[in-house]
């Protein structure tokens, strides 16, 4: 297996797959090399076949109920699941949290209250989100996996260090906040 912050390839039988990710995912899988097992949704178009996986079954869950909503294509369901821990977009859309939702980059207002509106009453019931420090692990860790992550994007190490090292780092933080607060410093840069 490899990864990337969007996608990883896993290796079948000698045959590797692209699978598009969120950073969640990405947060939670091994080191590259290492043996992994996804739950995977095959979107099936006239001109494309994409492979998306994902953490949990769960969060798999949510990607589809995503894009059940007007709207919400597969690539801005992802968009979705990176910019919100699937928790938090639990709460938000259960909560009818607009102004939450909205804060995810590609998701406007009239999406966001769409999706309040088409799941609101279902969301609970039908996505099970264990607790909300699921896929957290140590601190050391997540620093890498947020420097490799900008690495990635074509940050400069040095500047990407540099940011990481202005973070807050608590025991509970996960990959998905640690990148989400670097990218916004370095888009304040």
């Amino acid at each position: 297996m490899h990864k990337e912050p969007n996608r990883c390839t896993i290796d079948v039988s000698g045959v590797g797959y692209g699978v598009l990710i969120s950073l969640g995912t990405y947060g939670t899988l091994p080191d590259a090399g290492s043996e992994v097992s996804l739950p995977v949704h095959t979107y099936v178009r006239e001109d494309q076949l994409v492979l998306f996986g994902f953490a949990s079954a769960e969060e798999r869950t949510l990607f589809l109920k995503l894009i059940s909503i007007s709207g919400v294509g597969p690539k801005t369901a992802m968009a979705i699941l990176s910019g919100l821990p699937p928790h938090d977009l639990v709460q938000a859309i259960a909560g009818g949290d607009v102004a939450k939702l909205s804060t995810v980059p590609g998701v406007g207002k009239k999406t966001a209250e769409r999706m309040v509106v088409e799941l609101k009453d279902s969301i609970g019931r039908d996505v099970k989100i264990a607790s909300a420090s699921a896929g957290r692990g140590r601190v050391d860790s997540i620093k890498e996996d947020a420097l490799s992550a900008l690495l990635n994007l074509g940050y400069q190490r040095a500047v990407a260090e540099n940011v990481l090292k202005k973070s807050e780092w608590t025991e509970n933080i996960t990959v998905e906040e640690a990148l989400r607060s670097a990218l916004r410093e370095l888009c304040r840069a």
